[in-house]
């Protein structure tokens, strides 16, 4: 079995490693090749730089060269147009196996391989089909999420569920944790379920579509802080977008960031007046947890914060250099 990979980001990562280590030990599979997006300029001189994906397969490719052996093409391709189904169609894979490549795969391409195509998806499907099961998963507070393995269909992640684990979540999760956890996971979902495929003991089962949930892309104003909203819905937000796009408020006139933050659990009444204060407002400091803030309902503390084009401080730090932070209303 035969297997084209694909994908961009570094949560497909330990999902190649897997892969290739499977086709290293001459296993059930043989991973034929690996599709990417192209080198882009990153960082303050415009260097090209490969994906995620990219590097970790250009890292393999070097290792595997070093020991004097030959494994999978390497495909850098910025849209699945003509170039890219020629470059596929040489390898002869049977199988398409993408996760998060960035990419709708149309139906002549999926036709060039004779086993069709899957896709790991973090959620648990039908639940947050689309571009954010895992920062939506924690915007909403949910007690868990998952990882499906789902044949590629024509209607976005609709196919049969060929497998599916669950994770618990604990409601500290950031989108960055989540995602470290997700990549591992899938890594060993992916290899259990590629051989349970080759062993034909893999049918799948139909998604409630009725029951389906979606979730769309995220701009960088969703981080915008609404201080109206409770102090566990803050919280959640500034869980979501950490990495990107980062929860972000205003304190005069300047871009703040938010960065670790918690609903604070302590003795409201400590903060004299915190009941009739505006939401946004700055009452004072706790010296366990951080800078407490007066929400829509309850408390926030916050415990770690950051200025725009300026380095991120714990709350000590932070009010050392901001004499005039307490007192202040946010947003």
């Amino acid at each position: 079995m035969k297997i084209l990979f694909a994908g961009t980001p570094a949560i497909a990562v330990p999902s190649l490693r897997a892969l290739s280590g499977v086709n290293s030990e001459g296993g059930f599979c043989k991973l034929a090749g690996v599709l990417t997006n192209p080198d882009s300029a990153k960082g303050r001189h415009g260097g090209l730089t490969p994906s995620d994906l990219g590097a970790a397969a250009e890292e393999i490719l070097r290792d595997a060269a070093a020991r004097g052996k030959t494994t999978f093409v390497l495909l850098k391709y910025e849209h699945v147009d003509e170039a890219c189904f020629r470059g596929a169609a040489a390898l002869g894979a049977d199988l398409l196996v993408s996760f998060a490549y960035g990419a709708i795969f149309p139906v002549e391409f999926l036709a060039l391989f004779p086993m069709g195509g899957l896709n790991i998806h973090p959620s648990l499907l039908p639940k947050y089909r689309g571009a954010s099961p895992i920062q939506t998963a924690i915007l909403n507070r949910e007690n868990e999420t998952g990882i499906s393995i789902q044949r590629i269909a024509e209607k976005l992640d609709s196919g049969d569920i060929l497998a599916q684990e669950i994770i618990a979540l604990s409601g500290r999760e950031t989108c960055a944790s989540l995602s470290a956890v997700v990549a591992e996971k899938s890594a060993g979902l992916l290899v259990r379920t590629l051989r349970a495929l080759a062993a034909g003991d893999c049918a799948g089962s139909p998604q409630d579509h009725g029951a389906a949930s979606f979730c769309g892309k995220f701009e960088r104003e969703d981080g915008r802080i609404d201080w109206g909203q409770d102090a566990p819905a803050i919280d959640a937000r500034i869980r979501a977008f950490t990495p990107w796009p980062l929860a972000y408020t205003r304190h005069d006139g300047v871009e703040l960031y938010i960065l670790e933050a918690a609903p604070y659990k302590g003795e409201a009444a400590a903060f004299a007046g915190s009941n009739v204060r505006p939401a946004g407002t700055v009452l004072g400091a706790d010296k366990n947890t951080g800078i407490i803030v007066q929400t829509g309902g309850g408390l926030l503390a916050v415990s770690c914060l950051q200025y725009r084009a300026r380095k991120r401080l714990d709350w000590r730090s932070f009010l050392n250099g901001a004499k005039n932070f307490i007192g202040s209303v946010l947003g």
